[in-house]
């Protein structure tokens, strides 16, 4: 049974057919939302995206970039790509773990954590995720990592003994597991209130990558950072079904090839920034150092316990998938 029915409503169909043939010369204009700020090196890269669709489309299709939760928050933005409110979008992946749990396979703690390791964790997982993504009327054209996950504290953290009662950003499921486990109490907040929950009060701490604490500024409220490298999430960019289906193969092909360019030139920029953003964070005033081994192995007894539940409830497909990795 599909998870989501395809829209098929007059209006979002005429939508996107009207400019499908480009009978009349003009370019089919479609709006992208992101909700990463527009300095973000993702966000970055929907504009590489975009300009490189035009390029690689003849101009056929032209695509305006809204960073930063501009047009659509970033838990609105699949459901406006599902139901045609926009024909593409950008989202992290894991967000949806809560509705589709496979969507989570990179958010399994500590099996992939260096950037060859995630792409092999990739490669095992794209038919499996694809074919999920086609249930909910989507079509993914590329993904990116982020770098490693590491934690953000107001203080010096040795052990859980000193996590209990914190308020803890969470963007998923596998985050607002980790703040449980740890005694903390997870608080879902978007990227782009992250800056604003943290001088508030809302949150005092939250795992990330280097790349969220240097876009936000963490420095001002926050005063360590620890590498754990527990995994290396990723952004995907999706289509609506029926846009995409309702381009020509000759176009389909032109954006394909522009969405595989710019997967290798996101991954490659977000490695060449990994220890970049550490350094900005440490020259800000941040302590930034490896976790502790105490904490480490409390970590990863969490992990490995997070990766038996993500096997219990994606069954045979989430098997496949380690299975496939290790293989390799």
């Amino acid at each position: 049974m599909k998870l989501f029915t395809k829209i098929t409503t007059t209006a979002v169909v005429a939508s996107f057919a009207a400019g499908s043939a480009f009978a009349d010369g003009h370019a089919q204009k479609w709006d992208m939302p992101m909700a990463y700020a527009a300095t973000n090196f993702h966000s970055e890269h929907g504009v590489v995206f975009a300009d490189k669709v035009r390029e690689h489309t003849g101009g056929a299709i032209d695509i305006t970039i809204h960073a930063g939760g501009s047009l659509f928050g970033g838990g609105d933005i699949k459901r406006a790509i599902q139901t045609g409110q926009v024909p593409i979008g950008e989202r992290f992946m894991s967000a949806h773990a809560n509705e589709a749990p496979l969507l989570g396979w990179d958010n399994i703690p500590f099996i992939a954590t260096t950037y060859e390791d995630n792409a092999k964790l990739w490669a095992a997982a794209k038919d499996a995720v694809n074919a999920q993504l086609a249930d909910q009327n989507l079509v993914a054209l590329y993904t990116c990592p982020w770098p490693g996950q590491g934690f953000y504290f107001n203080k010096e953290v040795k052990t859980s003994a000193d996590t209990q009662g914190i308020k803890f950003r969470s963007y998923n499921s596998a985050t607002a597991t980790f703040a449980e486990e740890l005694g903390m109490i997870p608080v879902q907040i978007e990227a782009a209130e992250l800056s604003q929950a943290l001088a508030t009060g809302v949150a005092s701490a939250f795992i990330s990558s280097g790349s969220t604490g240097y876009d936000r500024k963490v420095w001002e409220h926050l005063s360590h950072y620890y590498k754990v490298n527990a995994w290396l999430p990723r952004n995907y960019v999706m289509v609506n079904t029926q846009a995409w289906e309702a381009l020509d193969a000759e176009v389909q092909a032109g954006i394909q090839k522009a969405a595989d360019e710019t997967a290798a030139s996101c991954a490659a920029k977000s490695a060449e920034l990994s220890n970049f953003y550490f350094d900005e964070l440490a020259k800000n005033g941040m302590s930034v150092e490896d976790a502790g081994a105490e904490f480490l192995a409390e970590l990863e007894a969490i992990g490995a316990k997070m990766t038996e539940e993500w096997l219990e409830t994606t069954g045979d497909a989430g098997q496949a998938i380690l299975d496939a990795y290790n293989a390799n």
